[in-house]
């Protein structure tokens, strides 16, 4: 099978259940910043990380495939394939976790430190651009409400991550100075 298959050529693109649509549609975007913000936490995974870091972004990784094929789905009655809260609440235990060993945040934080927590900084800013374009989706089109929360708990577990790599690399938080 060849990569290439010419179908898109036009501008338009197959989603799920034989839909075409235009590739700037909200749809592809949206789900295109997922991607891309799956592809940025490759580049972080190529780093030397901590067991249970690295177990976690893998698990994420493939978690971020089925965000994106809940989007690229525009019929709701297909249930297979769909974010759960389960899902969510799995990212709430990942934080709540990880964030046991922090400090509490008193200011905000520079991103930056080790390079695997300032790339993961960046990640985080890819997972909000993805939400806003998921929300302005689901304003032009009716999607499963759970992406958004779960793109919204990933930003913070990537936040909390970041800060924790920081911390067992040596590195403290850059405080913002108002």
């Amino acid at each position: 099978m060849k990569i290439y298959t010419k179908t898109g050529d036009d501008g338009n693109t197959g989603l799920q259940g034989n839909f075409r649509i235009a590739k700037s549609h909200p749809r592809i975007t949206a789900y295109g910043a997922v991607d891309e913000a799956n592809a940025a936490l490759g580049v972080v995974l190529s780093n030397v990380l901590d067991v249970d870091i690295k177990d976690t972004l893998t698990e994420i990784q493939n978690d971020l495939f089925l965000v994106g094929a809940d989007l690229s789905n525009p019929n709701l009655n297909d249930v297979k394939n769909r974010v759960s809260l389960d899902l969510v609440q799995k990212l709430e235990k990942f934080i709540d976790k990880f964030e046991s060993e922090l400090s509490p945040l008193t200011n905000f934080i520079l991103p930056g430190g080790n390079i695997a927590a300032a790339q993961l900084h960046h990640v985080r800013t890819i997972v909000r651009r993805a939400e806003t374009q998921v929300i302005y989706l689901s304003e032009k089109d009716e999607i499963n409400s759970n992406c958004i929360k779960y793109l919204n708990r990933l930003s913070d577990l990537f936040f909390v991550m970041g800060r924790l790599i920081n911390k067992r690399k040596g590195n403290e938080d850059v405080l913002w100075k108002i």
